[in-house]
């Protein structure tokens, strides 16, 4: 078993230690602004000062916090990571943040006499909860094999994409697909649920044809339900498609479609929804159509 530090105990960070934990992993995590979960103090879970002491105490360390900024100074800000890295220690990055800085990150890691591995997922809190998670991997062939037997406690899915960034480079692509996916679901129920039709049926008939999708499966039922609490929220969805349009100007490359989905979730957050759900996307629409799905 490995001492693992884990920086991170949010929505999806929680679930995720707790896997570990279970599997006879030793944790040390530190705090930010709230107390140790019960569930996680039961199974063990050892509390440090800072990043720099997580560091210090592990083999291996996880980083499942917002966004790259948020990792950096994990990593590298006053009492982080890299003051306290142990030589051949493993830092998978779990959170979802740019390719590019991901890129430096590793660089700087492995300058300080660790090994790197972007890693982030997809899945939400019922993939966090469930270890069902899919895992987008990029880092060398030998920190992938290193890191794999913990990933596989977490995920379902694992796939080694290539070198560091690219892992970061397949999420934002998972992104675009989830935030365009999610407003096709959107309309389609709109459109049904407006002209007058039994929306759930609808959505029953879909799922059993070419239209049939998860998002489709446990989004539409979350639209129809009006059940938003989040899973994963339209400001931290907002945060990826940003990355995805801040890319795609660097590789001088039209994502039209991203665009309006951004907006849509702007639309959203304009409106007090930026903790939803990133299903209640339909909610944006519902008020171009002065209609709400299932009404």
């Amino acid at each position: 078993m490995s001492k693992i530090g884990f920086i991170g105990l949010g929505i999806m960070g929680r679930p995720m230690a707790g896997h570990l934990l279970d599997a006879g992993h030793d944790i040390y995590t530190v705090l930010h602004n709230s107390p140790l979960p019960s569930d996680l103090k039961e199974k063990g879970a050892n509390v440090v000062d800072n990043p720099k002491a997580v560091a210090e105490q592990s083999e291996i360390i996880i980083t499942m916090v917002p966004d790259t900024p948020d990792v950096e100074k994990v990593l590298f800000g006053e009492d982080g990571v890299i003051e306290g890295l142990q030589k051949d220690t493993l830092v998978i990055d779990m959170s979802s943040i740019a390719p590019m800085p991901t890129q430096d990150f590793a660089r700087r890691i492995k300058e300080a006499g660790g090994d790197y591995l972007d890693a982030p997922v997809s899945g939400g809190e019922g993939g966090a909860i469930n270890a069902a998670l899919t895992i987008m991997v990029g880092g060398s062939e030998a920190a992938f094999e290193r890191g794999k037997p913990v990933l596989d406690i977490m995920g379902a899915s694992i796939t080694h994409i290539g070198e560091n960034g690219s892992g970061q480079t397949c999420k934002v692509a998972n992104q675009i697909v989830v935030a365009l996916t999610i407003e096709a679901v959107s309309e389609g129920l709109l459109f049904a649920s407006k002209a007058g039709a039994d929306v759930a049926k609808v959505r029953e008939s879909l799922l059993g044809g070419l239209a049939q999708s998860k998002i489709l499966d446990v989004h539409g039922e979350r639209m129809i339900n009006r059940t938003f609490d989040p899973g994963f929220k339209v400001k931290l969805h907002q945060k990826d498609l940003n990355l995805a349009l801040e890319g795609a100007r660097t590789l001088d490359v039209s994502l039209p479609g991203t665009a309006n989905a951004q907006q849509l979730l702007q639309a959203c957050a304009a409106n007090g929804g930026a903790d939803w759900d990133h299903a209640g996307m339909v909610r944006a629409l519902e008020m171009l159509a002065n209609h709400e799905v299932g009404k």
